[in-house]
């Protein structure tokens, strides 16, 4: 599978947010675990309500979580 053009900090927010696991911020946000690791793996793109919802969990904009990656 190929990598998005998109970069992410949530490994690094949920490590921050007290460890939060990849369940936890799932939950939270209304996707499985699995999504979450596929999103911050780069496997796979979140949509627009997805990654906004993700953003608000942190209490972070959009751009602080997420970042394009020009080709």
């Amino acid at each position: 599978m190929a990598q998005t053009p998109f970069l992410n900090d949530i490994k690094t927010l949920r490590f921050l947010a007290g460890e939060m696991t990849q369940g936890d911020l799932g939950d939270a946000v209304g996707v499985t675990r699995q999504t979450i690791a596929a999103i911050e793996q780069g496997k796979y793109s979140p949509s627009l309500e997805v990654a906004f919802r993700i953003a608000h969990v942190f209490g972070k904009p959009l751009e602080e979580v997420f970042r394009w990656q020009q080709a």
